[in-house]
């Protein structure tokens, strides 16, 4: 299984430089399609460990620099106008990775929600985090609850944070809520539709995602939002994630432009 935390799930400030502002004005106009833009595009990303390795350098060393890749995704998301970005941080099956590793990347994300938190607020994004929160020490719980309540405002872009995250985990909880609805008397099970469903997940409220990109090369879903992306455009890319930036999401969202979504129809 591949590590989706390790994939980079850091965010640094929206700008060149540490404690910098975003400033739209200093970006280059984007190449994309305004009219045709995702609204809720959705990351793994994958080759942190992989990049590391091939430089003969410490796996965490390659989730450090995958914050770059981070960064740069962020800034062109919100530069183009996507309304949700969500990023497949650290799965469910990730805590069987070595015990120092998992703590380095625990600390790392601390850190950076508390240092990054006003630089999200700043640019508008409103943080949220979904999977199985309960899992994640208690430390970093905390400071997520403090980053989300410091962004709740955001109103240009959401972003997402998928930690101790999994598809069919996400699922089990869903159905084991609706099966409470049912036996309270909350819910007629005939009632029971798609909707009512989805409305029962980490991501109800949201709109599916339009766009999937996959760095590394790797073809397949790794228990991503399985539910959410039946219909979900898909992107990979051989390029791994800390090589991945600005020039390579703006060239995944152009590809977008050019499929012709169907959704089942001729």
């Amino acid at each position: 299984m591949n590590l989706c935390s390790a994939r980079g799930f850091l965010f640094l400030p929206l700008a060149g430089g540490r404690g910098s502002r975003y400033n739209p004005r200093l970006m280059s106009q984007p190449t994309v399609n305004p009219a045709r833009v995702p609204r809720h595009v959705a990351v793994i990303m994958d080759g942190n460990g992989r990049w590391a390795k091939a430089r003969n350098l410490p796996r965490l060393e390659g989730h450090r620099r995958g914050t770059q890749a981070v960064e740069e995704v962020i800034r062109a998301a919100r530069e183009i106008g996507v309304e949700y970005l969500t990023l497949y941080a650290f799965s469910v099956e990730n805590w069987s990775r070595p015990a120092l590793e998992v703590r380095g990347l625990m600390t790392l994300l601390m850190e950076t929600l508390r240092r990054y938190a006003r630089e999200l607020a700043d640019n508008q994004i409103a943080l949220r985090a979904i999977g199985r929160l309960a899992d994640l020490p208690g430390r970093v719980r905390e400071q997520i609850k403090i980053t989300e309540k410091k962004t709740a405002a955001g109103a240009k872009m959401t972003l997402l944070l998928a930690l101790s995250y999994g598809g069919r985990v996400e699922l089990v909880e869903g159905v084991r809520e609706l099966a409470r609805r049912a036996r309270a008397g909350e819910l007629e099970p005939a009632d029971i539709d798609e909707a009512t469903v989805s409305g029962a997940l980490y991501t109800a409220g949201l709109p599916d995602p339009d766009l999937l990109i996959r760095t590394s090369g790797e073809m397949r879903l790794s228990n991503f939002l399985p539910w959410q992306m039946i219909y979900t455009e898909l992107y990979v890319t051989p390029t791994l994630w800390p090589d991945f930036g600005r020039e390579a999401f703006l060239a995944a969202i152009n590809e977008y432009h050019k499929r012709e979504r169907r959704f089942g129809g001729v």
